[in-house]
């Protein structure tokens, strides 16, 4: 069985659509001021356009967790 995390932030574009950033396996003492501040950066900083608009605000972020159980199968 393989565990895997993936932080999840999700933003509103200019032309109001959700797009989301992903992080592989975030730091287990992470804060959401970290994360916040983190966000806030990339909106302030402006260095992403998904389908050519711009990030505009913040709308959440997760952590997922993805549990994986490969199965040997002979056939």
């Amino acid at each position: 069985m393989k565990i895997n995390k993936r932080l999840v932030m999700t933003f509103k574009t200019t032309d109001d659509k959700k797009v989301s950033l992903s992080v592989d396996d975030p730091r287990e003492d992470i804060t959401e001021s970290e994360i916040k501040s983190a966000m806030d950066l990339v909106v302030d900083k402006n260095i992403f356009a998904p389908n050519g608009a711009d990030i505009a605000s913040i709308v959440e972020a997760k952590v997922v967790v993805t549990d994986t159980t490969p199965y040997d199968l002979e056939l």
